[in-house]
């Protein structure tokens, strides 16, 4: 299978970036191609611009701008999805948010119902939806208080009206401003 991997950190030496490429060589090993793209690295531009916005509802075919179609079709391609980035304010880094508005666009990852309201899934051919990621925060923060608003927003949003029932996966290391080298070291080896 060939997936896409996207990563979410301005810093090279980072656990994310170690965690980035634990992803790669785990999909390396089991006999799968990573297609990774890594926005800092890009300099991806994660504004949604006005004319995008006001495409979203207008009829017809959506007018994927020149600069991200190559990024449209990498994720039109892709078999499968792995999201790697660190939660900060109990939410994805504002690059991968910008991304998934610029990128998982009608035409592309969904399609408006003509009868209006419902979105209309068109990455069904996808085979997984994966996370990985980080939080300062304790597991019961995360969990208890915060009810988890990265994973609702990914699974119950995104990967739901994008790519439908696909199977989703997320593995969170809570706790990490706290967490030992040993305990970094065990997550990325579990990843």
């Amino acid at each position: 299978m060939k997936i896409l991997v996207i990563h979410a950190h301005p810093l090279k030496d980072s656990l994310s970036a170690s965690l980035r490429q634990a992803v790669i060589d785990g999909l390396s090993n089991a006999g799968h191609e990573a297609d990774v793209v890594d926005l800092y690295q890009d300099g991806f531009a994660p504004c949604l611009t006005a004319p995008e916005r006001a495409a979203y509802m207008t009829p017809g075919p959506y007018a994927v701008p020149d600069d991200l179609k190559g990024y449209c079709d990498r994720l039109k391609a892709a078999d499968g999805i792995v999201l790697v980035f660190p939660q900060w304010w109990f939410g994805m880094p504002a690059i991968l948010k910008g991304f998934i508005d610029r990128i998982f666009v009608p035409g592309v990852a969904f399609e408006h119902d003509r009868g209006g309201g419902r979105l209309i899934p068109l990455l069904r051919h996808l085979k997984l939806f994966h996370v990985v990621t980080t939080t300062g925060a304790p597991w019961w923060v995360a969990e208890l208080v915060m009810r988890n608003p990265v994973r609702r927003q990914i699974s119950m949003g995104i990967r739901r009206f994008c790519a439908g029932p696909v199977p989703f996966r997320m593995i969170s290391l809570y706790n990490l401003d706290r967490a030992s080298d040993a305990k970094r070291t065990a997550f990325v080896a579990r990843v």
